[in-house]
């Protein structure tokens, strides 16, 4: 296809044709730098215009603001959606709508789950067609559907949802819900169970608005939270399903902490690539995923990103990208008050 000139193509690619070769594991000249997880920061919002909460609930202004880690910034890629509250606030939970520096967050668990006491409400929930057609979930999807058409000639379109175990979590509360694999493990795989079809027709919808990668973060499922021998049975097998199947775009699963004990199962899920924190050694993660799948990280947002200087960012990226991930990106989502300065070193470290 590109004769003598393959590697001069490979320096010249555009930034959505590099992300793309990188979530297909091609090697190239450089890896690419993007933000996969929640991208917006107050720079960005100063930059554009354009500031939560509106953002959150007005397609123009999502695929204005998720543009901006490019248009302002000079990532890779542009990214719908900003928090892990859409799902559940459509499915009735309370969500508090935020500030210009702080995402929504959830205020009420709208059905009863109590381990202790043996009280549940069955997960009657909406027909997952009819949840792709109101609330939040549809100004994700037409953010996405626009974003493709402003911007998905030159920058790759991700477009990011929750996974099955965290929203869950969300509607009856994750305490309960973790608390309830020992005292009634039949009961939290029954509401896991009920989520997973709306989020099953959230991923198509998505990568049918244009997509091409669909980033599922599923925070929940974390080491922290649940041990690396239970992660198959309440959350591996249903992104597996949901997002491990979705068509015609590339899939990329997001867990918060140390996944090294997970990374086999993360695997197992069916996705194009894993997004990991800082907590997993680098080196470490690139030797056993051994290019089973794209690896996505793994600079820390707290340590560099929030506290640290624009030069310890651009080492850090630096340093990701010698371990040998395929595309260096923020760890976990980006809190808004990220300078802009760090964000640009980072960019500036990678792309030279």
């Amino acid at each position: 296809m590109y004769g003598n000139n393959k590697e001069n193509y490979r320096m010249s690619m555009t930034p959505r044709e590099r992300i793309l070769a990188a979530m297909r594991m091609e090697k190239l000249d450089r890896p690419p730098v993007a933000v996969f997880t929640q991208s917006a920061t107050a720079g960005q919002m100063d930059a554009l215009g354009v500031s939560w909460p509106a953002a959150h609930s007005d397609a123009k202004m999502m695929a204005k603001l998720g543009a901006g880690q490019a248009t302002v910034l000079g990532f890779e890629a542009v990214r719908s959606a900003f928090c892990l509250t859409a799902e559940a606030e459509r499915l009735g939970c309370k969500v508090d709508p935020g500030k210009k520096n702080s995402t929504p967050m959830l205020k009420e668990h709208p059905f009863k789950f109590d381990p202790m006491t043996s009280e549940y409400d069955e997960p009657h929930l909406m027909d997952p067609e009819e949840f792709i057609k109101g609330g939040r979930p549809a100004v994700v999807i037409e953010a996405t559907r626009q974003m493709a058409k402003d911007y998905g000639k030159d920058y790759a379109v991700i477009a990011g949802n929750t996974g099955p175990f965290t929203l869950a979590g969300h509607m009856v509360s994750t305490e309960n819900l973790v608390f309830g694999i020992i005292m009634e493990p039949d009961q939290v795989l029954k509401w896991v169970d009920a989520v997973n079809p709306v989020i099953k027709a959230y991923c198509q919808a998505l990568s049918d608005a244009g997509a091409d990668i669909i980033q599922m973060s599923e925070p929940s499922s974390s080491t922290d939270l649940l041990s690396p021998d239970m992660f198959w049975d309440y959350s591996g097998k249903y992104v597996h399903d949901s997002l491990g199947k979705t068509k015609d775009a590339y899939t990329v699963l997001h867990i918060c902490g140390d996944t090294m004990p997970i990374l086999d199962s993360m695997i197992q899920t069916g996705v194009t690539g894993l997004s990991i924190e800082e907590k997993v050694d680098s080196a470490a993660a690139v030797k056993h995923v051994n290019k089973r799948a794209a690896l996505i990280g793994n600079i820390g947002v707290v340590k560099p990103l929030l506290q640290g200087t624009p030069a310890e960012c651009a080492s850090e990226a630096k340093r990701v990208a010698a371990a040998g991930f395929n595309i260096v990106s923020p760890g976990c989502g980006l809190s808004a008050m990220i300078s802009d300065e760090n964000l640009k070193a980072v960019v500036k470290a990678i792309k030279g």
